[in-house]
């Protein structure tokens, strides 16, 4: 059997180790600490954001930011349906209520026509959602203008999760730095990752503060340990953040080596009928995070799983595209609004799309194995 394809594992840059060092010789090995301190600088700095807040997961910055917009029991929050888990199970953290909005065909993200139609009857129904989580799929910016003038219109804040775009611009503004909050995810198959992290970007630096209050157990300012309000262990150690400083160092080289990959699959598979790949908005410039297609099944008769498998056979990794959320037994009954009334775009998405290996450090070599097997099975 040859040595295993990943579909994105982590991708070090050499210089973890002098941070990681510094941590253990200064003493700093308990959470916070001075690459704490620095690397949410740097973060903000890259960003284009007032302020970092770094967290022990995106997850726990989804939290955090719904907790700061006083989300709670019997509140809707909107979010896109096409995404990961993590960016809906805080809203059940808090008791709120999801309503999953469908994608649209350009972007694969959150559609402003669905949300439009949401935020019209949640107006009506004189119950507007507090919040709505914005996801930039696979690396892949939403269509931000539109969205967020639709909440602007409702006075409805917007949390973007970038869990997947760092690294990617929209019309040249940063991915993360739009709408009240902005979520980063460093996991370990992220384009850069600190093992286990994420981060909470903002302009409210105020909110920042309370985030990193909430985030160490709200212990409130006295000598003994006082708590008034309900807090979290979330902050991210001073171990792991010296990772993501020196991750943070080579992000855009490692945009560059995904949008490498990219091309070479669009160069290799782009001639194979039935074959279409996520589309790059115009005006977007993504991270491609994850390399991500579809096949007509009226043009091809091999079902994205079957797909999946025979690459497994070969000891290579792949994957579907994320199941819809309103589509997940844990959401059951949740409200769902579709892009329009004769076909949902992202069950379509799940249904036809598959994940290929991306990594950064997939080697060309590498990369032709998995085109092998993908023309051969798609051939037969």
């Amino acid at each position: 059997m040859e040595k295993r394809i990943f579909l994105s594992s982590p991708h070090m840059s050499g210089n973890e180790q002098k941070y990681i060092n510094d941590a253990f010789e200064t003493n700093w090995i308990a959470p916070l600490g001075p690459n704490v301190n620095a690397f949410e600088e740097e973060l903000a700095a890259y960003a284009e954001t007032a302020g970092a807040a770094v967290t022990s997961s995106g997850t726990a910055a989804i939290h955090l930011a719904m907790e700061l917009l006083g989300v709670g029991q019997g509140d809707t929050v909107f979010c896109a349906s096409l995404t990961f888990v993590a960016s809906a199970n805080p809203i059940l953290y808090l008791g709120a209520e999801p309503v999953f909005i469908d994608s649209e065909e350009e972007t694969w993200n959150m559609s402003p026509k669905a949300l439009a139609c949401a935020m019209e009857e949640a107006k009506a129904e004189g119950k507007l959602p507090k919040a709505v989580i914005v996801v930039n799929l696979y690396g892949q910016s939403a269509k931000m203008d539109e969205l967020m003038a639709i909440c602007g219109a409702y006075g409805v804040p917007m949390i973007e999760d970038a869990a997947e775009s760092l690294g990617s611009f929209y019309k040249g503004k940063k991915s993360g730095s739009f709408g009240q909050y902005g979520i980063y995810s460093f996991n370990g198959n992220k384009i850069i990752t600190t093992s286990g992290g994420g981060a909470l970007v903002s302009n409210d630096l105020d909110a920042l503060a309370q985030s990193r209050f909430l985030a160490t157990q709200a212990r409130d300012a006295a000598k003994h340990y006082q708590h008034s309000v309900v807090g979290y262990n979330y902050r991210m150690s001073n171990i792991l953040a010296g990772v993501g400083r020196a991750q943070l160092e080579v992000l855009e080289e490692r945009v560059q080596a995904r949008r490498n990959v990219f091309d070479r699959y669009m160069e290799a598979l782009g001639d194979i009928q039935g074959v279409h790949f996520m589309p790059e908005l115009e005006g977007t410039y993504s991270n491609r995070w994850l390399t991500a297609l579809t096949l007509d099944p009226k043009l091809i008769k091999v079902t994205p799983y079957e797909l999946i498998d025979a690459l497994e056979a070969e000891n290579i990794e792949a994957r579907p595209v994320w199941k819809p959320l309103h589509m997940q037994p844990l959401f059951e009954g949740s409200k769902f609004y579709p892009h329009a009334e004769d076909g949902v775009v992202s069950e379509r998405l799940f249904a036809e799309g598959i994940c290929l290996p991306s990594g950064s450090n997939i080697t060309v070599e590498e990369q032709e194995r998995v085109v092998r097997v993908i023309r051969r099975v798609l051939s037969d």
